[in-house]
This record gives C-alpha cells, sequence and structure tokens, in this order.
C-alpha cells in the first residue's frame, strides 16, 4: 500500500482493515498501520486523533456495508412482502457468508462491535429504518396492515423476531442443517402477523 498515494481516511481504514486481520484487535496498533502504508503514525494521527476513533471508523466502515448491500431490497418495486422477505434473507446470507468467509476476520469484528456500542446502535437504527420503509410501502400498498403501535415499534419488533439469522453472537447456529427451514418459518410467522 505504500507509495506516493495521497493518504485518505480511507486507504488508513483499509490498511488498518489488514492490520488487524494480520495481527488480531489485542496487538494491532496504530504503528502497525502506518508501517503498512509506508508513513509514520503521526500521520494516521492526523486523519484519526485516537487508536479508538481509528477502531471505531473501521467498525463503522465494516457495518456500512451491510446498509449499502441492502438498499436494492428497500428500494425495489416488488411488492413490499416479497422486499422484507428478500431484505431479511439477504441479511442472513451476508451475515452468514461474513463469518464463514473469514472466521479471524469476525473473531476480530466482535472484539471491535464490543468496544464501540453506540456504532452499533447507530447500525441497528439505520437496519431497523429500512425495515420501516418497506413496512411503509406496504402499508400504503394494502399489502400489510396499519403498524400497531407505530411503525418503528413494528420495525424493530420485525428486526428482533429475526434476530438469530443476524446476529453474530448466533454464528455458530447459522451452518446448521435446519438453519434454512428455521429461517423460513420465522419469516413466514413474522409476514403473516404483518398482513391485514
Amino acid at each position: 500500500m505504500a507509495g506516493t498515494e495521497t493518504l485518505t481516511a480511507e486507504r488508513i481504514l483499509e490498511a488498518t482493515e489488514e492490520v488487524l486481520r494480520r495481527y488480531g484487535p489485542a496487538k494491532a496498533t496504530v504503528v502497525d498501520v502506518a508501517r503498512v502504508l509506508g508513513v509514520s503514525h503521526g500521520s494516521v494521527y492526523r486523519h484519526f486523533r485516537t487508536k479508538a476513533a481509528l477502531r471505531e471508523a473501521v467498525t463503522e466502515r465494516w457495518l456500512s456495508g451491510t446498509l449499502a448491500h441492502l438498499l436494492p431490497y428497500v428500494e425495489g418495486a416488488a411488492p413490499a412482502d416479497a422486499r422484507l422477505r428478500e431484505w431479511l434473507a439477504a441479511l442472513f446470507r451476508f451475515k452468514r457468508s461474513k463469518a464463514g468467509g473469514d472466521p479471524e476476520l469476525m473473531a476480530t469484528f466482535q472484539v471491535l462491535i464490543s468496544e464501540n456500542s453506540a456504532v452499533v446502535d447507530r447500525h441497528e437504527q439505520h437496519l431497523v429504518d429500512q425495515i420501516a420503509r418497506i413496512l411503509a410501502d406496504g402499508h400504503r400498498d394494502g399489502v400489510f396492515a396499519a403498524p400497531e403501535p407505530d411503525l418503528a415499534t413494528t420495525a424493530r419488533a420485525v428486526f428482533h423476531a429475526t434476530d438469530r439469522f443476524h446476529n453474530p453472537a448466533h454464528r455458530a447456529e447459522w451452518s446448521a442443517p435446519d438453519a434454512e427451514a428455521a429461517f423460513d418459518a420465522v419469516v413466514a410467522l413474522v409476514l403473516s402477523g404483518l398482513r391485514p
């Protein structure tokens, strides 16, 4: 990564991910990040004032990828019930592929999440907001009943009802032979409860 490229926050975050993957969250340092970039650690600190701020930014970057991945289901033209089912399925697939594809990085990610609860809370709120947009479309089109007691509460209930399929705390269950059937059953129940 070193070279004559301008040092940007994005390059620093990419290098930080590489360092975290290589050394793990307990041993990764800002000096290691600077070494990968071929700069002084002071240059990194000009973009991120503390190691904690850098780790928070990496966590936020990882989580924002999930939101971008799900946006087509929020903005799609399909009926809202189909979009909600696909949104939930896409979230499950995305989380499962992250957990299975790079277990070391997932373990690192879990440590960073535990350090950055405010980032996680904001991320969860964004996910709930995406669900709420789908529910609002469904209510407008007569696919879903009026949300009780309100849209935000109903959206959060959908999020919590499907927790087993997107919360990394349950990642050991995601490869179970009955995981897909369990997912289908929960989503069918949720959709049934939302219909008029």
